[in-house]
């Protein structure tokens, strides 16, 4: 979600992706891995999730200069199955392998009905969405989740960081070729909109944060420096902030139990030579198991059309559907550009000419 407080700089799509794309090469990513990458974060920017976008570079670049990414990783299947795939990451960045598991889980639902694909040895991979989108866009369910690299939120009642953002994704197709697509952390916001605000230096909005002794916090550098925490979804154990916990122990179930990743709870978990062995899982499932597909997909664009028919609360904010507000984001930020901020913009354009990579955004 973009910052309204910050000031920003916007850029045409195209610009903005070729940018990352240029950074991602000059740190000798192959140029299909770069290809790809790019094309997630900017997928993340263009929809209004800047959490998850060019805002992840400066974090990546440390990954890199630590020796704890390899930028060359491809992708590889050690275990699997007609309707299942063990992948490893192989050190790199998440996108690739990401982008490759739930491909491999689309191939086998088209043939199976259902797949589930799992990845190890894996790093941060941007939107969940973006893979979810992928299935539906086969015609497909899809559900993706993954594990955190940052250890930031406590278990309800609890005073020590166990979990991270944990987010999980769902979506499904449309006989409009509108999917319904939720992605969602399990924490109040995800960790990246944090980080924007310490970016610009503002402050966060009361219930993200918690400091150590489980007080609010408006600091966006309590987590990360101060020994705070992010709040679980639900921001309290009085506003059920045991289902986002619940909620972020799933996740971790599958990504890490099924595919062999470090716990999170490991202690080994950050200390990996290389990348952050995070696991991911994705499903892919065929709605013709059950009944015609086109008959499914009128059923997802009726039931998503009969929820934005419900009467507002106030009519200048219509009700909305999961993946509504972030494809007028994509609508209005093709034709405006996509907005960066400046304190941002200045660490990407250091990043940029540290690693002799062109700089497009002027």
């Amino acid at each position: 979600m973009a910052d309204p407080g910050a000031q920003t700089a916007a850029h045409p799509y195209e610009t903005h992706r070729a940018q990352i794309e240029a950074i991602l090469r000059a740190w000798d990513m192959p140029e299909d891995n770069a290809r790809i990458t790019a094309e997630i974060l900017s997928w993340a920017d263009l929809h209004g999730i800047d959490s998850h976008g060019m805002s992840m570079l400066p974090g990546y670049d440390r990954y890199r200069r630590n020796g704890r990414a390899n930028m060359q990783a491809r992708p590889s299947i050690v275990r699997e199955t007609p309707v299942s795939a063990l992948v490893d990451g192989n050190g790199g960045l998440g996108h690739v392998p990401a982008e490759f598991a739930m491909r491999t889980a689309i191939a086998k639902a088209q043939t199976s009905g259902m797949a589930i694909a799992a990845v190890r040895n894996s790093a941060h991979f941007g939107a969940c969405g973006f893979y979810t989108k992928m299935a539906a866009d086969a015609g497909l369910i899809g559900i993706a989740c993954t594990s955190a690299s940052g250890i930031q939120v406590a278990p309800t009642f609890g005073k020590q960081a166990r979990l991270g953002t944990d987010p999980w994704s769902f979506a499904a197709p449309g006989a409009d070729g509108v999917p319904f697509l939720l992605d969602m952390a399990t924490t109040t916001v995800a960790a990246g909109r944090i980080r924007n605000k310490a970016n610009e230096k503002l402050p966060t909005p009361p219930g993200w944060l918690v400091t150590k002794e489980g007080l609010p916090s408006t600091d966006p550098l309590e987590a990360a420096e101060k020994g705070g925490f992010l709040t679980s979804l639900g921001g309290s154990p009085d506003g059920s902030s045991y289902k986002g916990y619940g909620l972020a122990a799933m996740v971790n179930i599958l990504s890490c139990c099924l595919s062999g990743a470090t716990l999170i709870t490991d202690p080994m978990h950050t200390k990996k030579p290389q990348g952050m062995d995070i696991g991911h899982c994705f499903f892919a499932i065929d709605p013709g198991l059950f009944r015609e597909p086109e008959e499914f997909k009128a059923d997802v664009t009726r039931f998503c059309a009969d929820l934005r028919a419900t009467t507002p609360i106030d009519p200048a904010r219509p009700v909305m559907v999961a993946g509504d507000p972030e494809r007028a984001n994509a609508a209005r930020r093709m034709q405006e550009g996509v907005p960066v901020g400046l304190g941002l913009l200045s660490q990407v354009r250091q990043i940029a000419q540290a690693a002799a990579a062109p700089w497009l955004l002027d």
